[in-house]
């Protein structure tokens, strides 16, 4: 569960923050960047920035 289950669970809280305490730096910062400029961009519609975020926690948990 905490080798998978934190980040993920923080992820789910805070985009980006699972991977910055798994060590990905560079994929944190891409997703705050990206996620954050692709999400206000189509706000209007709820499937992307959840598709987005959704990706974000599956990511963290993964082992990758």
């Amino acid at each position: 569960m905490q080798k998978h289950g934190v980040p993920a669970l923080l992820s789910a809280f805070i985009p980006g923050l699972g991977q910055l305490i798994k060590g990905q730096i560079i994929k944190a910062i891409l997703i705050w960047v990206i996620g954050g400029i692709v999400s206000f961009i189509f706000i209007w519609t709820w499937i992307i920035p959840f598709a987005i975020w959704a990706w974000n926690v599956y990511d963290a948990y993964n082992d990758n």
